[in-house]
């Protein structure tokens, strides 16, 4: 693992974070510790419990409420599912027109 100290780490923070992202062990002494400078995944679930405070019932919910939703709409006709491809050509016709 590559360590440095927090002054180094604020000089070469941008190339540190791309390290980290390729996978490089990188840690910063901070006092007596040193924090690991990884890539994480995070998730939209992730982040709403961080970020609003939700709470796992109330995604649960909003998980069931959307799915009810999106069912509603297939069957109703309303929603039509489009291929990458098809969202594409169409994005291009816009373009053009």
């Amino acid at each position: 693992m590559k360590t440095l100290t927090i002054t180094q780490a604020k000089k070469n923070l941008g190339s540190l974070l791309q390290a980290a992202a390729r996978g490089e062990n990188i840690g910063v002494i901070s006092g007596a510790d040193i924090i690991a400078l990884r890539r994480v995944e995070v998730e939209s679930t992730d982040y709403a419990l961080g970020e609003y405070g939700v709470t796992n019932a109330q995604l649960e919910d909003l998980d069931h409420a959307t799915d009810r939703r999106f069912q509603k709409l297939k069957r109703s006709g309303r929603l039509k599912i489009t291929t990458h491809d098809e969202l594409k050509e169409l994005l291009e016709k816009t373009a053009r027109a």
